[in-house]
């Protein structure tokens, strides 16, 4: 099993950036595709972002592409989320999950079986 802690959230002005850090413990990180969701007030959680086990295959969300970058390091148990250009619609907490599965990109929550506790962006206009 393994146990995610975010880090990284915060309050930046619209065009400004963020790194995101989830920090993994457990012995299975390095077999787990790892994602991103985010959730804002009254809304559904939704999907961000994900890489493969490897790194070698990433998915994003057509809200997020180009501007957000998924990457992990298996060395340091780490998966990050590079978010440059932020607008004020991308204001939401931010989970880090893990899936069961290795070489598959899941984009529904349902995909994954472990959550961390979350990071709170805010986007100011």
């Amino acid at each position: 099993q393994v146990q995610l802690v975010e880090s990284g959230g915060g309050l930046v002005q619209a065009g400004g950036s963020l790194r995101l850090s989830c920090a993994a413990s457990g012995r299975t990180f390095s077999d787990a595709t790892m994602g991103w969701f985010r959730q804002a007030p009254g809304k559904e959680r939704d999907f961000v972002a994900a890489i493969t086990s490897s790194g070698t295959s990433t998915r994003y969300a057509d809200s997020v592409k180009d501007r957000f970058t998924i990457s992990r390091d298996n060395a340091k148990n780490t998966v990050f989320l590079q978010m440059n250009r932020l607008k004020p619609e991308d204001t939401a907490v931010y989970y880090c999950a893990a899936s069961p599965y290795s070489n598959a990109i899941g984009r529904s929550p349902t995909y994954y079986n472990t959550w961390g506790q979350g990071t709170q962006v805010t986007v100011s206009s």
